[in-house]
């Protein structure tokens, strides 16, 4: 393990004044000064620096330019501070030293070039640490803005780095094994893409990085100044960490766009707002865990995962959630897994939005055998002394609006002590398939604050609009005027596999189910050794305002409903053995069916009849029933 000296580092090769150091430009229109331990640089000059340089004080006039060569960036820390840096366009990826006069320790470091391409765009990274394969690379780290305790090639001690200027990286690892043992990282300012890490506090890049970062303290403040980004195959383990990020001001001529190069902002589709997400996991087979560490974002998301395959994204016995009054837990997309095990989620706004097609979503207790598997499973490189000190917790959401959010396809199992406690819905399914899981049998609770456990509407999303040539966020929702007209192709009575499915096992649950769905789309229910207290029909849904674009973004999931006889929209009920259904109000189904030990009853005092296609029949246990169900309490 090699001891890296930073500031030998720093000054090394560096001539006896400032002035030996800088090589003007031939496009400069006069010379710039460097007299002994100052730089100016006047207006309309441009100064190119030959290598790492440090003086007292710098000044740069509007209009001048200081630059490194070709294949280097420049960066500027003041008294160990990065700052200065400014992006030099919106939607670019340059960045330029400010006008303006610097003083105290001023170092220039040149850098051999970090360009990350993602997609479209090459970012040019500049970050205080660079590890490579070969440990610490000299070359491309700003070790200027690395600050205190040790530093070695496969360990970062006690250091801190702090930033004011724009899109400036804390560390860098690719393709390499390191470990971040309690580092201060601040940045202040704003990045530019949280696809790629441009302007992140830590980055672990490629499929033969392991980072550790243990006992991290994270603080950042921006447009996409993300904390902590998992990437192409990098395995991320966060542990005994904090990472809060904040929002920043986006540039007045930022236009909200979906494509990915460009995008600064939440898109307000999801009922968010918010420009800086605290993490993200991107790429192939890459892997992101936090445990015993607390994650917040202020709004749009906590722990992230956006695009690519193959994606493990664990969060055990932490705190995650937002401080402001919208925003996620957790994003799966793709076929990503997400678990959350014996967490506490604080959320604005929903514990996961679930995207698809096919993501795998699990909420539970950190049991020792669950974390060991894992500790396996994710090379997590837990030793048994750590495995023994982790305690079995159970996990509980609480969430300003609603619980789940199925945006796409998915799956969703909540079980062991889980308690989910939302302001609405439990569930929001809008318009996707679904396999829904709830075991209640080791205590988990679903409490909805207005009575709602599923709600299922038609996807309210607008949609990005092309505006020359560009997919961005200009769309409207607008409320259907008209009844949907009946599908005579689809069966309401069947149960299909693009169905929104729910499965509730030794659970009593109370609350309503709602199929507000227009187009086909049945919502399937099967009880296992559960009771059900509530109301479960097809339903008309209607926002509570008939148009919904960016500045009413909160509308968007928020429906009344009416009970109604199913369109396109069956309500199917399996009650299986053991399982009982109270119907406290009039439930429009498609199909119902009862175990022999099942039953369906009103509440005390009261009695439920059914009909069948306008007949009335008796409630039987056994039997099943299809077509024009209708229950009423009387």
């Amino acid at each position: 393990m090699t001891l890296i000296t930073r500031r030998s580092l720093l000054i090394a090769g560096t001539a006896a004044t400032a002035g030996a150091l800088l090589v003007p430009a031939g496009s400069a229109t006069a010379a710039p000064t460097a007299t002994g331990k100052q730089i100016t640089v006047g207006s309309g000059e441009t100064y190119e620096l030959s290598a790492t340089t440090r003086v007292s004080r710098l000044t740069i006039a509007e209009g001048g330019r200081i630059t490194a060569p070709d294949g280097y960036s420049l960066s500027l820390t003041v008294n160990g501070v990065e700052t200065g840096q400014l992006l030099t366009e919106t939607g670019g990826t340059a960045t330029l030293i400010q006008a303006g006069t610097y003083q105290g320790d001023v170092v220039l470091t040149m850098a051999t070039a970090n360009e990350v391409t993602y997609e479209t765009l090459t970012f040019p990274f500049r970050q205080a640490l660079y590890v490579g394969t070969d440990g610490v690379d000299r070359d491309r780290s700003v070790l200027a803005a690395v600050l205190g305790g040790r530093l070695t090639d496969t360990l970062a001690r006690n250091v801190s780095v702090t930033s004011t200027g724009e899109c400036f990286d804390g560390v860098f690892v690719q393709d390499a094994t390191y470990t971040l043992e309690r580092p201060t990282i601040s940045l202040t300012g704003n990045g530019r893409c949280d696809f790629a890490g441009y302007g992140a506090a830590v980055v672990g890049d490629g499929s033969a990085t392991k980072l550790v970062v243990d006992g991290a303290r994270i603080s950042n403040k921006g447009v996409v100044r993300t904390g902590v980004i998992s990437n192409d195959g990098a395995n991320v383990v966060v542990k005994n960490s904090t990472v809060r990020c904040r929002n920043g001001v986006l540039p007045s001529d930022y236009q909200a766009t979906v494509e990915t190069p460009y995008m600064e902002s939440v898109p307000w589709m999801l009922g968010l707002d918010g420009n800086v997400r605290a993490t993200n996991l991107i790429g192939k087979n890459s892997r992101a865990t936090y445990l015993n560490s607390t994650v917040f974002s202020e709004t749009w998301g906590a722990l992230s995962v956006e695009g690519g395959s193959g994606l493990k994204l664990t969060a055990v016995n932490s705190h995650v959630g937002n401080t402001g009054a919208y925003g996620y837990g957790t994003y799966a997309i793709g076929d990503a897994t997400v678990r959350v095990l014996g967490s506490r989620f604080d959320v604005g706004s929903y514990a996961t939005i679930i995207a698809g097609p096919a993501a795998v979503v699990h909420y539970g207790d950190s049991t020792k055998d669950t974390v060991a598997a894992l500790n396996t499973e994710l090379e997590l490189g837990l030793t048994a002394a750590e495995l023994a000190t982790i305690p079995a917790r159970s996990t509980v959401v609480n969430s300003g609006h609603f619980g789940y959010m199925f945006f796409g396809a998915g799956q969703l199992t909540l079980d062991g002590g889980t308690v989910v406690n939302s302001e609405r819905a439990t569930f929001l399914n809008k318009g996707q398939q679904t396999t829904i899981s709830v075991d209640g049998s080791q205590g988990a609770r679903l409490n909805p604050r207005d009575g709602i456990i599923l709600q299922m509407i038609e996807l309210d999303d607008p949609g990005p609009v092309n505006v020359n040539g560009k997919m961005m966020n200009v769309g409207v929702y607008t409320e259907p005027t008209t009844d949907p007209a009946k599908d005579s192709t689809f069966d309401t009575t069947a149960v299909h596999t693009t169905d929104g499915a729910a499965t509730f096992t030794s659970i009593a649950v109370r609350g309503d189910f709602y199929n507000g769905m227009r187009t086909g789309k049945n919502m399937v229910l099967t009880f296992e050794d559960s009771t059900v207290e509530g109301v479960i029909s097809a339903t008309k849904a209607k926002h509570r305002v008939a148009t919904i674009d960016s500045s009413t973004y909160y509308e968007l999931g928020i429906v009344t409903n009416t009970i109604q006889a199913a369109v396109n929209n069956g309500a199917i009920v399996r009650l299986n053995s053991g399982s009982t259904w109270t119907v406290t109000g009039t439930s429009h189904l498609t199909s119902l069916t009862l175990a022999a030990d099942a039953a369906v009853t009103a509440p005390r005092g009261r009695t439920v009849k059914l009909t069948v296609d306008g007949t009335e029949t008796a409630l039987a246990a056994g039997q099943s029933y299809t077509g024009a169900l209708v229950l009423t309490v009387a």
